[in-house]
């Protein structure tokens, strides 16, 4: 286990646990944590022995949000606008989102704000059966940033993302469930088991071709279906030429169970 500022990290079995690690703050993102978070997803995107990303928090929260104690401050020294809180954190959003491995966010708690945005971010939404989801804007009279307003209608739907953001409801683990904010729920002491064996399944995986599924995904909100239907040929021929489509055909001729590195 490395500690890294506010971050814990360690690589296991192809997969990299992050635990946002400030539980006297509820693990509230403040400048200097978003920025290690961000240099850490660079690092572990370049690193060929991790195939999967989860990202948890420890203590009683999975993340509150911005650090309402440095943004309070930056408020006091008239900063408010200047201090680059905002920017930090659009940054970080868009380099999770755009991760090329499988990320899963093992939600341990409460997550507020910009911590319920980090877990859009993510492929896979777990939630331990204590998760609370709050957007958190509209009752501190701001409007969503950090992702919320283009991450939860897509998610779970115009109308239930503005009950989340102009009511400021406070969501159960159930509630998250049953509105498609998160995929699968499960006793509190089973989460991190849980996304284990999740994260297991996806780093043994051919993760090339999942790293290809997950740009054609995103790419194709904004696409007619022939340009799709192109985009998944290139792609196709790209998972093909790879080593591990070699694998996969030969592994069927083999009647055997292939054995995928990645690449």
């Amino acid at each position: 286990m490395n500690t890294a500022s506010n971050l814990l990290t360690r690589v296991a079995g192809g997969a990299a646990w992050i635990t946002l690690n400030r539980p006297e703050q509820r693990n509230a993102l403040d400048i200097p944590t978003i920025k290690a978070l961000h240099a850490l997803l660079d690092e572990l995107s370049a690193d060929p022995a991790v195939r999967v990303l989860v990202l948890t928090g420890s203590g009683k929260s999975f993340c509150a949000g911005a650090d309402l104690a440095e943004w309070a401050a930056a408020e006091a020294r008239g900063a408010l606008e200047s201090y680059g809180w905002t920017e930090a954190a659009h940054a970080l959003m868009t380099r999770l989102h755009g991760f090329a491995k499988p990320t899963i966010a093992a939600i341990n708690g409460t997550a507020v704000g910009a911590g319920m945005d980090l877990t859009l971010c993510c492929d896979f939404r777990l939630a331990a059966q204590s998760a609370r989801f709050k957007a958190g804007y509209t009752s501190m009279a701001y409007s969503p940033d950090a992702g919320a307003s283009w991450h939860l209608p897509r998610l779970i739907g115009s109308e239930q993302a503005k009950r989340l953001l102009f009511l400021d409801e406070l969501w159960g683990a159930e509630r998250a469930l049953t509105t498609g904010l998160v995929g699968e729920i499960c006793a509190d002491e089973q989460l991190l088991a849980v996304a284990g064996e999740l994260a297991t399944r996806l780093a043994s995986g051919p993760t090339f071709a999942f790293a290809q599924t997950k740009t054609l995904i995103e790419d194709g909100a904004q696409r007619s279906l022939a340009e799709q239907l192109e985009a998944e040929r290139r792609a196709g021929l790209l998972c093909g030429r790879s080593e591990d489509g070699g694998e996969a055909l030969r592994a069927a001729m083999e009647k055997r169970a292939p054995l995928f590195i990645g690449r």
